[in-house]
């Protein structure tokens, strides 16, 4: 495929599966990204800092940490906010930056706030969830870094390569000003902005 100057505009992108590639031509990223779920069931692509990322399908004990928390926040689920999970998140990192947390919390009336591609603008949500898999460093930096830019209010990181669960508040000037630490066998309490205070195990999030 060409461009209006004519020159080709190939664009090649490695899931993180090592035994599979995908090579597609598009005209952006966003293209890319589409043709992804196309070729790869199952896979999940999100672009960060303008880069795309394809990430595999999760494995059981993620699946199973993700329905857990699902039925922890039902309280949440109906009335002013809806749990969702898989639902994209259009940052403002980058002109077609967006992540797909694993779980999220948002305003009830975020259909009214579609951006494209299946992605929302950030101000519908109150709450985003990432539980780790093999791209763990992408969940614990540039996540963080792009959720505390979209000012997404609360940040929760299922840390299962470290065994912890780190709750993220109060995002100011891209960043983060509060963080809290959970381990095994502990308890936490979510931020009553979220809709409610729900309380729930670290090991909820940390299965493997």
């Amino acid at each position: 495929m060409a461009d209006e100057s004519g020159r080709r505009n190939d664009m090649t992108v490695a899931p993180e599966r090592t035994d599979q590639v995908v090579v597609a031509r598009a005209r952006s990223l966003l293209d890319l990204a589409e043709l992804t779920h196309q070729v790869l069931p199952g896979h999940r692509s999100e672009i960060l800092e303008g880069q795309l990322i394809v990430n595999p399908p999760a494995d059981g004990p993620h699946g199973v940490s993700l329905t857990g928390l699902t039925l922890a926040l039902a309280p949440l689920h109906g009335g002013q906010t809806q749990v969702v999970q898989a639902m994209g998140l259009w940052l403002p990192t980058g002109r077609d930056d967006h992540a797909v947390p694993d779980l999220a919390v948002v305003d009830d009336d975020y259909r009214d706030h579609l951006v494209g591609f299946n992605c929302y603008r950030p101000t519908v949500f109150r709450m985003v969830v990432e539980i780790t898999s093999a791209n763990w460093r992408d969940d614990l930096e540039r996540k963080r870094e792009a959720y505390a830019a979209a000012s997404v209010p609360v940040y929760v990181i299922g840390d299962r390569e470290h065994g912890e669960v780190v709750v993220l508040t109060d995002p100011v000037a891209g960043e983060y000003r509060t963080r809290s630490v959970h381990r095994p066998g502990e308890s936490l309490v979510l931020p009553e902005s979220i809709g409610a205070k729900i309380e729930i195990e670290a090991d909820l999030l940390l299965s493997r």
